[in-house]
């Protein structure tokens, strides 16, 4: 159970104010759309990229046991904010 409630408050808490919640919301505002409509759409797409994410990160398992995956995507996080940030200053 520890480990569920742990998994479930990460994603959680990450997925709070992201670009898919806003997404959903803006979508979820249109008069013209079934909010049982979005609701499901979008869990529907949080289960499909989650099922994407969950098999990606067997893989990465399978293939770089011996390497810290935490540290491989802390890395990738460094990597996409310094590339946001100098197109923030280039463009």
């Amino acid at each position: 159970m520890t480990a569920l409630l742990s998994v479930f408050l990460a994603v959680f808490l990450a997925e709070l104010g992201d670009k898919t919640q806003l997404a959903t919301v803006l979508f979820a505002s249109d008069g013209e759309r079934s909010r049982v409509l979005v609701f499901a759409a979008a869990s529907l797409a949080l289960i499909a990229s989650t099922c994407l994410a969950i098999i990606l990160g067997a893989a990465a398992e399978r293939h770089f046991g011996g390497l810290p995956l935490k540290l491989i995507a802390g890395a990738g996080f460094l990597a996409i904010g310094i590339w946001m940030i100098g197109d923030h200053f280039l463009s």
